[in-house]
């Protein structure tokens, strides 16, 4: 059959075309990142087949599009509009990448593992859809709306993932690497477990030994999902083009009995992306500008989150579909016309946040970093609570009044020393030939297993003076000399 312009465009046609032209069944998206990003845009065998396209099309992951990355760190760099879709398409390709490369040792690990196209393409549908839970403003929403449910956007985003994109993934047949096996599918309940953190010690939930290994790609030290967002969002913000070497970190990757494996020579640029990653929170997610505005969103959401959702967003899907950050900031625009005078109140407060009337001024900050031996839980610096109670005993009477808040900023610089995801990574010794627990290896060791960065806050800066001092004071001797500190 010869194809022509209008024969192409006949669906009745597109099952001929395939198998005349297989390429014709992926596609090819440019990411700035990464390149090209394949996915299956087609199908080849039973009309109920589903391909990569449609899941990539659904409404809830096109809502991520509006969604952006980086949750209000937008207002301050100009550059990193980037959105949510972007970063999770980037993960999808990036699980891809890992999988083909890691799968003949996945496989010696564990014979039982599906072949590679099955595999393949449930880490990338664990990538593309490992983001679905969010809501407006990312992590914010986590913890200032999803936490009063007892959610997460993982633990949302894996209902989302079984109830309602459940029929679509049992529906793939193949991947960019091929065509699975007769008789293989997908499992929406291993998408979403993959996805979501271990909740204890011993995970209940058991499950083969090749797709425990697996979540550690997801879990673990370094992960398609932070790596892809280390690349992204310092590329965006223009912290640095190419952060870190993320070729010689995979090509140094395996998995053997115990678990992901590092080989030794691949350990400096793990410290290196660690140490990208926590600049990346120091001077863009933690940055004193976006730290001001999310004090004062915090307060909106406390007073305007009734109004969001009806309820517990597992009771309210659809409307939670609709909620993103662009239905948000266009609905608390147009408050002001609202019969609710609650509503019409809130509208001149949202009405400031979104023209950048900042409410709080930084007065000072101070770094503090935590080794394992020191007693981070016990600081005053573990709750903001305690930090505001001692801070303004700290206060000399004629400012005691002062309003003010208090900031604390944690950053997990070397992760998971212990708890549930503690044990996910190893790095194999080439002195000895052992398999060792990546916490024993010495350059690991140097870094620091915390980092918090310690703010004030106030209206105004007429006490600027005594509340640092008063920071100091509850420092001592172990305040940093730190040409930030102001």
């Amino acid at each position: 059959m010869r194809f022509t312009p209008d024969t192409v465009d006949d669906p009745s046609n597109r099952d001929a075309i395939m198998e005349t032209d297989p390429k014709s069944m992926v596609a090819l998206s440019h990411d700035p990142i990464h390149g090209y990003i394949e996915f299956v845009s087609g199908s080849q065998t039973t009309a109920d087949e589903v391909c990569e396209r449609r899941i990539i099309d659904h409404p809830w992951v096109q809502r991520l599009r509006q969604i952006r990355q980086l949750q209000s760190a937008w207002w301050v760099f100009p550059t990193a509009e980037h959105s949510r879709f972007q970063h999770v398409l980037g993960v999808m390709h990036l699980a891809s990448r890992v999988v083909q490369r890691m799968y003949p040792s996945l496989q010696e690990v564990d014979p039982s593992v599906p072949s590679l196209p099955c595999v393949d393409a449930l880490m990338r549908m664990a990538g593309l859809l490992h983001d679905v839970g969010h809501g407006p403003f990312g992590h914010f929403f986590d913890a200032h709306f999803l936490a009063q449910y007892g959610l997460t956007h993982e633990t949302l985003g894996a209902e989302i993932i079984v109830r309602e994109l459940g029929d679509l993934l049992r529906g793939l047949r193949r991947s960019p690497a091929g065509e699975f096996e007769a008789g293989e599918r997908v499992d929406p309940s291993d998408v979403a477990w993959l996805i979501q953190r271990p909740v204890g010690d011993r995970d209940p939930d058991s499950r083969p030994r090749w797709l425990e290994l697996l979540r550690s790609l997801f879990c673990g030290i370094y992960t398609v999902d932070n790596m892809d967002f280390v690349l992204r969002d310092a590329f965006m913000t223009g912290l640095n083009p190419r952060s870190f070497d993320l070729d010689r970190i995979l090509y140094y990757s395996w998995f053997t009995g115990a678990g992901l494996t590092l080989h030794d020579r691949g350990i400096p640029a793990l410290v290196h992306f660690l140490g990208v990653k926590a600049e990346l929170f120091r001077s863009v997610y933690f940055h004193r500008t976006v730290r001001g505005i999310d004090l004062e969103l915090a307060d909106l959401f406390a007073a305007s989150r009734d109004f969001f959702l009806p309820g517990d967003p597992r009771q309210h899907l659809e409307a939670y579909r609709e909620l993103t950050e662009f239905s948000l900031l266009t609905d608390v625009r147009r408050w002001d016309r609202s019969p609710d005078p609650r509503q019409r109140q809130l509208a001149v407060r949202w009405r400031d946040w979104l023209n950048r009337r900042k409410q709080w001024v930084m007065i000072c900050q101070r770094n503090i970093s935590f080794g394992p031996s020191q007693p981070e839980r016990s600081s005053i610096f573990s709750s903001p609570e305690l930090f505001t109670r001692a801070l303004m005993d700290q206060l000399p009477p004629e400012v005691a009044h002062t309003e003010f808040r208090v900031d604390l900023a944690r950053h997990i610089h070397r992760p998971h020393t212990r708890g549930a995801t503690a044990g996910l990574n190893f790095y194999y010794d080439s002195n000895t030939g052992e398999v060792r627990a990546l916490t024993m290896h010495a350059l690991y060791r140097q870094l620091p297993v915390s980092h918090t960065i310690a703010r004030i806050y106030a209206r105004d800066r007429s006490a600027a003076g005594e509340l640092a001092a008063a920071l100091d004071r509850l420092l001592g001797d172990a305040a940093e000399d730190d040409p930030t500190n102001m």
